[in-house]
């Protein structure tokens, strides 16, 4: 008996070492996986107007003298059909009538040996285009636009002649020069700026493929015209968008319904009147109010006296007044002039200039009055005054908090910084 358990307990012993044998064998043969990170360096698709250009071959062009668009089409194998096709359906999203000499367009050709056109787009301007699509069985029309990428900078220059020169000198935008002009229009006398007089702008300045297109939005500016210097805050209301000095005041100024009181009108603006003395058809380009003499005739407006004299054949004693860099006015048959009145002199709104008279060829005691819109006679009646409405109260906190921020850019040492584009 006890030999057989002996016998039991080696047989045990050599199945377990024969089972380690076989699972020691049979390890190095079991598959060993291995991963590695691959990086693939696939280049970005390049889009062009929408269309995955890199995918065709491309041809610019530029609209020639006397050339329209069937002409380009034609001339790039689109058949007869399909131009009439294509020019009926664009009607209603471009009007080829528009196209001009010089316009760039772009034409897309199969890669292939065929080189058959199957976009042609034509850009309107900087900005908008028009895709002529040719890769379906029917053409289609659609128009698109150009990203645009604002870039806020700040601007500076000193006036040794012009400003428009002072915006070359300084390698700006001369457009900037005519912004300027229309924000301080009512504020500063861009006809007496003189050598020294210097400005500060902070401005939106507006990119298509990293190429300047061009000005955009003032934020604000500085502007000191013999010593003073004036600011001008972009601050938008419930009733629009204007420029605000640093006291939250409208840097536009509304005219005087009238230049004089207690009249009537007795001839209008008219391009064909009948002259009262002269009995024949010509222009009256004023508003005639009837008063008596010596009735104190009002300037409308702020500006600077540019004539004081006397027509004989017309409008007998007159005087013009520059108002800004748009408005003129003009008063006529005056029977004289206020006192301090004279060529040069500067004149606040609703200041006596002179009195109503029948100087020159009047029927009797009147006052001719006359407009002029940046040298162009207008109806002085139908002259929308601008806005001159200061901040409002509810808006005062917030205008102060962007007031400080955008005058601390101009406060800057340096003029030539660009900062992430501004918002409203």
């Amino acid at each position: 008996m006890r030999k057989k358990i002996i016998r039991l307990v080696i047989g045990s012993i050599l199945i377990g070492l024969v089972l380690v044998s076989v699972l020691l064998l049979w390890r190095p043969f079991k598959k060993v996986t291995e991963t590695k990170e691959i990086t693939l360096n696939i280049p970005e698709p390049k889009i062009l107007y929408g269309i995955r250009s890199d995918s065709f071959h491309l041809e610019t062009g530029f609209v020639g003298r006397n050339e329209n668009l069937s002409d380009i089409l034609s001339e790039r194998g689109v058949v007869l059909p399909t131009i009439h096709q294509v020019a009926g359906d664009c009607s209603s999203v471009f009007d080829v009538r528009k196209m001009k000499t010089g316009d760039r367009f772009v034409a897309f050709y199969s890669l292939d040996s065929t080189r058959i056109l199957r976009y042609l787009v034509y850009e309107n301007n900087a900005v908008d285009y028009c895709v002529f699509d040719f890769t379906k069985d029917t053409a289609k029309v659609s128009t698109g636009k150009k990203e645009i990428t604002v870039k806020t900078r700040t601007a500076s220059g000193v006036i040794k002649s012009s400003l428009w020169n002072a915006m070359i000198e300084n390698k700006l935008d001369p457009l900037l020069a005519v912004e300027l002009s229309e924000i301080y229009a009512w504020t500063i006398d861009f006809f007496g700026i003189q050598k020294g007089d210097h400005f500060k702008i902070l401005y939106d300045e507006e990119f298509i493929d990293n190429e300047s297109i061009g000005v955009g939005k003032i934020h604000s500016a500085s502007f000191t015209q013999g010593g003073k210097e004036y600011f001008a805050v972009f601050f938008p209301q419930q009733d629009g968008n204007s420029y605000f000095d640093e006291k939250g005041n409208s840097l536009r100024k509304s005219f005087l319904k009238s230049p004089l009181k207690f009249s009537h009108i007795t001839s209008r603006f008219s391009s064909s009147r009948m002259h009262p003395i002269l009995r024949i058809r010509r222009p009256h380009y004023g508003v005639d109010y009837a008063a008596p003499k010596g009735t104190p005739v009002f300037s409308i407006g702020e500006g600077t006296v540019t004539q004081k004299s006397y027509q004989g054949g017309g409008g007998g004693n007159f005087l013009r007044i520059r108002h800004n860099s748009v408005y003129e006015t003009t008063y006529m048959h005056l029977s004289g002039f206020a006192a301090g009145v004279h060529p040069g002199s500067r004149v606040t709104q609703g200041q006596v200039i002179g009195y109503v008279g029948s100087t020159g060829l009047a029927t009797g005691p009147h006052l001719d009055f006359r407009v002029y819109m940046l040298g162009r006679p207008v109806d002085p009646l139908k002259i929308k005054a601008p806005p001159s409405d200061p901040v409002s109260p509810e808006n005062m906190k917030k205008f102060t908090l962007r007031r400080d921020s955008l005058l601390n850019i101009l406060s800057k040492p340096s003029y030539a910084s660009i900062f992430p584009s501004l918002k409203k």
